[in-house]
């Protein structure tokens, strides 16, 4: 579909705010049960998601009421209560997490390291790439500021994508490099174990790994 073809109003579609395409009256286009959806709209990117997953925002960015007329956004169920990782006080105790303002988009990795009494947060933005790609290169950065490859170390992610290819042996379809250089990384470990956490459930070293992360965004817009 091209953009001359259609109208684009402002929805929310997950964490972003997104261009739907639209009929002349704002309701939005729905082909084979699909909506039409860009994050920007000079972008080329386009991606065709479920109807349900695009939502309502009182306002965008810019202060502009989004003119769409569909069905009022559903309210997200709250989030159980998660426990925190119980985490081995003798082990380098790392949360690592990745973010894009697009997916793709202009996208930053943050880091939270621990051991002892020493603490260490890493936050880079990283250019244009994807949130799968932010979620490796976090991984990645954490395991090269690694000295002592002699002492335990626990990596916790929120990425099930990185978990996956890390530690279930999933294959490598894209970012062949990126994978097979964590990959070799590992090696040099003697004890490194992997951890999936679940993100945005209030543990504190994932919540301090996004935040470095979304802060390295924020921080390259502002220049």
């Amino acid at each position: 579909m091209k953009p001359e073809d259609c109208n684009w109003v402002r929805k929310q579609f997950k964490k972003n705010k997104v261009w739907v395409a639209a009929d002349p009256a704002g309701n939005p286009l729905i082909q084979k049960n699909k909506v039409l959806i860009k994050y920007q709209l000079d972008q080329d990117h386009e991606y065709w998601v479920k109807p349900d997953s695009v939502y309502e925002i009182s306002a965008d960015g810019d202060g502009q009421m989004s003119s769409a007329r569909s069905k009022p956004a559903r309210k997200p169920k709250k989030a159980a209560p998660t426990a925190p990782p119980t985490e081995d006080k003798n082990a380098i105790t790392i949360y690592t997490d990745g973010a894009s303002s697009g997916n793709p988009g202009p996208s930053g990795i943050g880091v939270f390291m621990r051991y002892g009494n020493h603490e260490r947060e890493i936050s880079g933005y990283i250019g244009n790439s994807t949130n799968n790609i932010a979620e490796l290169t976090a991984i990645e950065t954490a395991l090269q500021e690694i000295k002592r490859t002699d002492l335990p170390v626990r990596i916790y992610t929120d990425s099930s994508y990185a978990c996956g290819l890390l530690i279930n042996g999933w294959k490598a379809k894209k970012n062949i490099a990126l994978v097979n250089s964590i990959r070799q990384l590992m090696t040099k470990f003697t004890d490194l174990k992997i951890i999936k956490v679940k993100g945005h459930s209030g543990v504190d070293g994932n919540e301090k790994a996004d935040q470095l992360a979304t802060a390295a965004i924020a921080a390259q817009k502002d220049l």
